[in-house]
């Protein structure tokens, strides 16, 4: 869920920053460089969270384009998986096409992993969105981010049957250099926004569609929400939406990793 007021001018300040990945040496040296990278000591995971060979880290600056080039949009759905409303977001999808990024609790992940499975089946991708969607992360120690980050990263994993996520989405925009620093490390794009649809508020399906409308033009990325409440509204505005972009030249695709 968006934080308020603050969608566009967290992701504003991230744009200008030169891409770059970050390396980092696999197995236990990982965390050590990872600590040398960000400045200061870092918290050591959990055995369950040790880093892989098979984990290549990424670019830990925020995503803004779309894998489908100018004309691109990249469909984001964010808090679940929830039993209601989760599977109607996946008919809608299902119905026009429509491939999406589910950005994920970790709570939510392991309440309903067979969701999970259903969401890695139909061809969407995973994002880490940490555990409790604590908003304030930013304001919090590293050891606290990094818990949030790789138990969530864990649960979700184990949650989809050993599908790991490909993005990490800060609760709210509430990154730090740090946290993106870790889920590049651990493999995972930090993954911002451009269209905050505010359908969390629930204004009205009408105001949703709008809103896409108004603003696609700041960019490919939308951010829609499948849990946190009464979501028909999300719902409805995607199914309207769906035929209606299609019909104007777009093509649904991933953030570029």
């Amino acid at each position: 869920m968006a934080r308020h007021g603050g969608g566009r001018g967290w992701y504003g300040k991230v744009l200008g920053a030169a891409l770059g990945v970050t390396l980092f040496a696999t197995g236990a040296s990982m965390w050590t460089a990872q600590a040398g990278a960000v400045g200061g000591s870092s918290p050591k995971p959990s055995a369950s969270a040790t880093p892989g060979s098979d984990i290549k880290p990424v670019a830990k600056t925020i995503v803004h384009a779309s894998d489908k080039g100018a004309r691109g949009i990249n469909l984001t759905i964010d808090d679940g998986p929830d039993p209601v409303w989760t599977p109607q977001v996946l008919d809608v999808l299902r119905e026009y096409g429509v491939k999406a990024t589910f950005c994920m609790t970790g709570t939510q992940a392991q309440a309903h992993p067979d969701l999970v499975k259903k969401v890695v089946a139909a061809g969407h991708r995973l994002c880490d969105h940490s555990v409790s969607h604590d908003t304030a992360m930013d304001k919090k120690s590293r050891a606290y981010q990094s818990k949030e980050i790789l138990d969530a990263e864990r649960m979700i994993t184990e949650a989809s049957g050993g599908v790991r996520p490909m993005y990490y989405r800060a609760p709210g925009g509430a990154f730090t250099p740090y946290s993106r620093t870790l889920a590049a490390s651990r493999g995972m794009r930090p993954l911002g926004w451009n269209v905050d649809t505010k359908d969390f508020e629930r204004p009205g399906t009408d105001a949703i569609v709008a809103t896409v409308e108004r603003e696609l033009s700041n960019g490919p990325t939308l951010l829609f929400h499948d849990a946190g409440g009464d979501r028909s509204q999300s719902v409805e505005a995607l199914r309207r939406l769906l035929p209606r972009l299609k019909e104007q030249g777009y093509a649904f695709g991933f953030p570029v990793r």
